[in-house]
């Protein structure tokens, strides 16, 4: 082919339409981390055919030893990988071949690429909820010893970024913790859905070849057999499930990340994050970045992208494989690999970092945090109605206002100018430290339910 002739195709390609088409077809480049569960998925599926009669003991002795070999070879870096060869199945075959000849031609009886691709990936996938969940739990640890050592420690709690009651240090942690909680729960109902094994459905339609997919399921570790063929090999509802779960968890971690930025400023200096998870400025010598945060905040872009991507390759496709499905994984992998990254680092910050105990009691006393205490204390001790309350409550905080104070720095004579019924105890209500330990409903931030919170998370957590 002559340069003119190739001008169409770019100048990367320059070597025509053959190399374009490898380019495109060929998975070998990513999808080489399935070869675990590849030769995992092979050696029952020939297992399983010798057990049938399908094939002989011997060829099947020889397949699994070869496998083996083969698995070796890739984790001790020797594997020869080819483009040529596409894929991760088509390369352990191919290798397969070169050590045991003959044999290796049989193991793909009563199978196809369709149902090998699905149950490698689901396996890999399968994994991956496993090891989100332990990441997980340790960062549930990491929260809750904060959440221990800062069960009665003041802060406020906000709404809207407004300073709105006070609440404890170690209930805002908790508060993490049961998110993540519901993370764990998410990943694991995903694996318990996900765990049916394609294997056997052969290219859509099942095959001839009295196989016994049950025994292909135990051997993987799966409940049962997919039930129904075209559907075993056109599901990607677990890769999906998968990348839900891993979107909503990112976003729980990038809303944590956004409050350790803002923790961390200047503005707030409510926590101090460890030199291992802060970086200086090139200029500024007295800067402290929370580099580590801001990146976790920015990579859930990745995820949460993933999960759109696959969504748009999966949503008109029509039963049963097509070659865009092929676009599952490289989504499915990034996605996994930044999530226990965030999570890593994540569990790191919040293992190291440092409440500042006395600018988060100062920072709570502000901001008329004690309003809705003083509100309530109108309506159990004076028998107003809420509303009322409410209103004379808004008028004592303008009156704080016009005198540049807080509610508890008022007299009880400015107190009783707006309700002459207001009496001295009022202001056993209006401390922040009164305020939360008042909040003693369950799941309130009274340091006696942050407590008991804590020690249930610690048996959840054994």
């Amino acid at each position: 082919m002559t340069k003119s002739a190739n001008t169409m195709w770019g100048g990367r390609f320059a070597a025509g339409p053959d190399a374009i088409m490898e380019a495109i077809n060929a998975s070998i480049g990513y999808d080489r981390r399935l070869a675990p569960q590849d030769i995992a998925g092979s050696r029952a599926h020939a297992a399983m055919l010798a057990a049938t009669g399908i094939i002989t003991d011997n060829d099947a002795s020889a397949i699994r030893e070869g496998l083996l070999t083969v698995l070796s070879e890739i984790e001790t870096g020797v594997f020869p990988f080819s483009t040529a060869l596409e894929d991760i199945h088509m390369n352990v075959e191919a290798r397969l071949r070169d050590l045991i000849g003959e044999p290796a031609g049989r193991l793909h009886t009563a199978r196809s690429r369709n149902d090998q691709v699905a149950v490698d990936f689901r396996l890999w996938v399968r994994d991956q909820c496993d090891q989100a969940d332990e990441a997980l739990a340790a960062l549930q640890s990491a929260l809750l010893g904060q959440a221990e050592a800062g069960a009665d420690w003041v802060m406020p709690g906000f709404t809207h970024l407004q300073t709105a009651q006070p609440v404890t240090w170690g209930h805002h942690m908790l508060a993490y913790v049961e998110m993540f909680a519901r993370d764990r729960s998410r990943f694991a109902d995903a694996r318990r859905r996900m765990n049916t094994s394609p294997l056997g459905a052969a290219a859509l339609a099942g095959t001839s070849f009295p196989i016994d997919r049950q025994m292909t399921a135990d051997a993987l570790g799966f409940d049962r057999p997919m039930s129904n063929s075209l559907d075993a090999v056109a599901d990607r509802d677990f890769a999906l499930e998968f990348l839900a779960s891993a979107s909503i968890c990112a976003m729980h971690l990038s809303r944590l990340a956004e409050e350790l930025v803002i923790w961390s400023s200047a503005q707030f200096r409510f926590v101090k994050m460890s030199d291992k998870w802060s970086t200086g400025s090139s200029i500024m010598p007295q800067k402290r970045n929370p580099d580590a945060a801001e990146l976790i905040r920015a990579k859930i872009g990745r995820i949460f992208g993933a999960n759109v991507a696959l969504m748009t390759v999966m949503k008109g496709l029509p039963l049963t494989y097509s070659k865009d499905m092929q676009e599952d994984k490289e989504q499915t992998f990034d996605a996994a690999d930044n999530l226990m990254l965030a999570l890593a680092a994540m569990t790191g910050m919040a293992a190291d970092m440092t409440a500042e105990r006395e600018n988060l009691k100062a920072a709570a006393s502000g901001g008329f945090s004690t309003a809705t205490d003083l509100a309530d204390w109108l309506v159990r001790e004076l028998g107003l109605p809420f509303r009322e309350a409410h209103h004379v409550t808004g008028s004592l905080v303008a009156m704080a206002e016009g005198k540049n104070c807080d509610l508890p720095d008022l007299t009880l004579a400015d107190m009783q100018t707006v309700h002459g019924g207001i009496r001295a105890d009022v202001f056993d209500v209006l401390g922040v430290e009164n305020s939360v330990a008042s909040r003693t409903s369950f799941g309130g931030t009274a340091p006696s339910q942050v407590r008991a919170q804590v020690a249930h998370w610690k048996e959840v957590l054994k």
